[in-house]
């Protein structure tokens, strides 16, 4: 069981969508979050640590999916190193877990000096000593939890294509 604990914060970055590109980018969020995530919309608080004087007490609504406890996906809390070793072996449509881990690790450390998170941080930290202990060969990779090799797609379009694929085969 890990001994860390939610955070009452939780930090990301919000983008503001173009209207003429929200139904396209609605479109793709809907297929990469499919599995079982909830979209909610709850206020966004801009930092006080922001550089933008005008924008240190703005608030606005925004559109995020969420994974709850609800979902079937949801696990609950988990051991922390089994998790980073499941992680090394995982790929989903859209990419390596590990990937996404390193980049979400470096995005939160790097947001505000408050917004380290450290059950990622742990998690991320741990992956990367595994791969080193093991000189990069993890083996097999898990595909939304059957062994296989990575496919790495660059579209919605071409990511239902390869899944097409794999039914058939």
């Amino acid at each position: 069981m890990s001994k860390h604990t939610a955070s009452p914060k939780v930090w990301g970055a919000a983008y503001h969508i173009p209207a003429c590109k929200a139904a396209e980018v609605r479109e793709y969020l809907d297929i990469r979050e499919i599995n079982g995530y909830s979209m909610q919309y709850t206020p966004f608080h801009v930092s006080a640590t922001t550089s933008e004087p005008s924008q240190k007490e703005a608030s606005f609504s925004c559109l995020v999916y969420i994974g709850l406890p609800d979902n079937p996906q949801f696990l609950g809390p988990q051991d922390q190193q089994p998790l980073a070793e499941h992680i090394l072996k995982s790929t989903g449509p859209s990419g390596e877990n590990r990937e996404y881990l390193y980049m979400l690790d470096e995005v939160l450390t790097g947001l505000s000096d408050e917004s380290r998170d450290e059950h990622i941080h742990d998690l991320a930290r741990r992956c990367r000593e595994l791969e080193q202990a093991h000189g990069g060969d993890l083996g097999n990779t898990v595909r939304d939890g059957v062994p296989g090799t990575l496919k790495r797609v660059g579209s919605t379009q071409e990511q239902e294509e390869v899944e097409r694929e794999e039914e058939m085969q």
